[in-house]
């Protein structure tokens, strides 16, 4: 029988449709049904449309459902995948312009920080619905596989309270990766270009890491090239890298100062540390404005919020370019279709993970959610031990812990003292702001949130009672010190192909599809 996938939040403008083409690249799996649903009709029945002709243009027997009926979506589902946005960009602006005005500037807000601790609040409650109906109407062992932010949070709320087997997602691990291969190729070739004399090209399948920490802080340990360990010459590398030496400053200072590269963008580590964007006048020497993703405040809401603006708008002539190729070839780097190809067919797959700890990592708490190295066959998953983190490392993960658990048992119990304690234990917020501060603005965020906030519905009359009658101590500029205006659909219009391409950047997993393809390229020079 078919492998039954559903896919949860299926309305995204490209993660449906590229973790269906990777799925479909695979012989095995060639006549899965998907079930896609989203509580959007309309945005669910564009992308049903173009993942239909993409289906049809293979000529694939693959098929897909799609309802907006969740419990219908999962019925007798054996993996489910969750891309949801809980709230919408509506809840994710908030995010951002609530902290502003408090003087938290962040780039993303998703993971950690105010506006991460915040969207985990608004996840759970979902999440363990999710679970409940996983539990009642999937499959036996289903497996639910979380993309969506914050996903150690998600995943820890989904194990923990949601009582199903679940692994979080994400492509950070990845895309260091090859940056470090980029980096020892420049090391090993000093001025030789492609194709002169004595060049050599290396890909990531030449460079071996192990990477652990938590998701969004995750650690390369160990690099090995032709059996030496290059872990001690990257700040080399990468100071000397003409691109990563101006858009990756933050990365670049905590592999100085702690010895070891860090998985995520430049944008994303900034606000997970108190050090680099608590003060607007220094915020520029740590970011570049080339991209959203190395710092830019409020960079990534923004290019969602246009990239969905050009996609509704542009939609018809989506469905008039070229369908995507399903193949071996085109086929990305997300690691959901390799963990259900490993599991249906026994082929191995080494990954990274989030998974509870279980002293996988052993100076790190063993209830935490870790990002680790793990094997899936078909025989399930297999995590080797990763034994202790550098002592630097394990503490900046330590912090980050704390302020998830606490995340978590707020968001679960509707805990309104958990949730300031969360937010006063952020790096970054407690850098910036005070006890009343934090208090206020978490208070304000409540209320404005309120709606998708179910747990909290008898603590926030109280929240909003407090936050009318205190003086108001969010009086900062909501500009932020890096933001970049949100082009209206008729500025975008002034150059479509642009607008076109900035509609893919909106989704981190598209933006890895591409990086991908650079990879390819890269692996072809010679």
């Amino acid at each position: 029988m078919a492998v039954k996938i559903a896919i949860i939040g299926a309305g995204s403008i490209g993660f449906t449709r590229g973790l269906m083409k990777d799925i479909l690249a695979v012989p095995e799996l060639r006549d899965a049904e998907f079930r896609f649903t989203d509580i959007n009709p309309r945005n669910l029945d564009m992308i049903t449309q173009l993942a239909r002709r993409d289906i049809k243009a293979n000529k694939l027997p693959a098929r897909i459902v799609a309802t907006t009926s969740r419990r219908k979506a999962l019925e007798g589902a054996e993996f489910v995948v969750n891309t949801t946005r809980i709230g919408g960009l509506e809840a994710f602006r908030l995010d951002v312009d609530i902290p502003l005005k408090y003087g938290v500037d962040q780039c993303v807000g998703d993971t950690l920080c105010t506006g991460g601790v915040m969207y985990g609040q608004r996840n759970i409650p979902q999440i363990l619905a999710f679970c409940k109906d996983i539990r009642e109407v999937a499959a036996p062992g289903c497996l639910f596989l979380n993309y969506a932010n914050p996903n150690a949070m998600n995943t820890w709320a989904a194990i923990q309270y949601g009582g199903v087997p679940t692994l979080g997602l994400c492509h950070g691990v990845q895309g260091g990766h090859w940056q470090i291969t980029e980096v020892i190729k420049l090391l090993v070739n000093g001025d030789r270009k492609p194709g002169q004399k004595g060049y050599v090209n290396i890909t990531p399948r030449d460079v071996d890491i192990i990477c652990a920490g938590i998701n969004h802080q995750t650690w390369y340990t160990q690099v090995r090239y032709q059996g030496e360990d290059w872990t001690g010459r990257l700040l080399e590398g990468f100071e000397k890298h003409p691109a990563f030496s101006q858009s990756e400053k933050v990365r670049i200072d905590i592999l100085r100062r702690f010895g070891y590269y860090t998985t995520e963008s430049n944008g994303h580590v900034s606000e997970y540390l108190a050090w680099y964007r608590k003060r607007p006048a220094e915020l520029g020497k740590w970011i570049s404005m080339d991209s959203w993703i190395n710092g830019e405040t409020g960079g990534y809401l923004r290019v969602c919020t246009e990239g969905r603006n050009w996609f509704e708008t542009d939609f018809p002539n989506w469905m008039k370019g070229k369908p995507e190729v399903f193949s071996s070839a085109t086929r990305g780097h997300e690691h959901c279709s390799y963990i259900i190809e490993s599991l249906k067919t026994g082929r191995v797959y080494r990954g990274h993970f989030n998974l509870v700890n279980k002293e996988c990592i052993t100076n790190l708490p063993d209830d935490a959610i870790v990002e680790v190295p793990a094997y899936v066959d078909g025989n399930g998953i297999s995590v080797p031990r990763v034994g202790d983190l550098p002592l630097g490392c394990a503490a900046i993960c330590n912090a980050s812990i704390s302020v998830q658990r606490l995340a978590v048992e707020a968001a679960v119990n509707g805990d309104v003292m958990l949730l300031k304690q969360a937010v006063m234990m952020d790096p970054l917020t407690s850098a910036v702001c005070n006890p009343p501060e934090i208090s206020q603005m978490v208070d304000e965020m409540l209320v404005a949130q309120a709606r998708w906030l179910p747990q909290y519905r008898k603590a926030i009359p109280a929240a909003r009672a407090r936050f009318a009658s205190e003086e108001k101590l969010g009086v900062h500029s909501m500009e932020g010190a890096a933001r970049v205006k949100t082009k209206t659909v008729a500025e975008m219009k002034q150059n479509a192909e642009a607008a076109r391409r900035n509609a893919g950047a909106a989704d981190k997993a598209m933006a890895q599809r591409k990086q991908a393809a650079a990879r390819r390229r890269s692996s072809a020079e010679d």
